[in-house]
């Protein structure tokens, strides 16, 4: 997040119970986290849930929140202790152990290589529902919503070196899982 966009969240006006100031902070924040929910859920109904008692919880304990430019790691924080609640209830089994995953690049910058960018992109976003909770959740925070490595850290309350490992070891994933369905994928050739 931009320092402009820092200056700009109406904290103190929410603290006072500022129904506009509530208003800008949903509109700034609902789409990024349902965003983040739905991948890390993945279930569309649950993710609505899990976004509406995330802006209740924040608008009860707002006044715990200790510095005001913290609000959307804070924010996401909550969403993402009610996710792991949601997936604890469901499957009791639930743990953070994550599987070794691998990386992909691409330079594509003539018009073919915008559509095949484009088709990738796809493919990565539907490879992330093959990663393992922890995987996605950091893929998503990154790559998607352009958090930084220390606000992921919060977020999700493990270290900036977990957080460093477990991208690491997403991108390894995505790139065996891509590899995986190009193979299962083959054009047919004429005879």
């Amino acid at each position: 997040m931009s320092k402009q966009e820092k200056d700009d969240l109406p904290i103190t006006a929410a603290r006072r119970g500022d129904e506009d100031a509530w208003k800008a902070l949903f509109q700034r924040f609902r789409w990024p986290l349902y965003v983040f929910l739905s991948e890390s859920i993945k279930d569309e109904q649950i993710a609505l849930d899990l976004l509406q008692e995330s802006f209740i919880r924040a608008h009860s304990h707002l006044d715990t929140l200790q510095f005001d430019h913290k609000f959307g790691s804070w924010l996401f924080g909550i969403g993402r202790q009610l996710t792991l609640l949601h997936l604890r209830k469901k499957q009791p089994w639930f743990d953070s152990e994550d599987e070794l995953l691998e990386e992909q690049h691409d330079n594509s910058n003539d018009p073919l290589g915008v559509l095949m960018v484009e088709e990738q992109l796809k493919q990565c976003l539907d490879a992330l529902d093959d990663l393992s909770f922890h995987h996605r959740e950091v893929s998503v925070l990154f790559y998607l919503q352009e958090f930084k490595l220390e606000q992921i850290a919060e977020i999700t309350n493990v270290s900036v070196g977990t957080i460093k490992s477990r991208l690491h070891f997403a991108r390894i994933a995505l790139h065996k899982i891509l590899t995986r369905k190009n193979h299962e994928i083959t054009p047919r050739t004429i005879d």
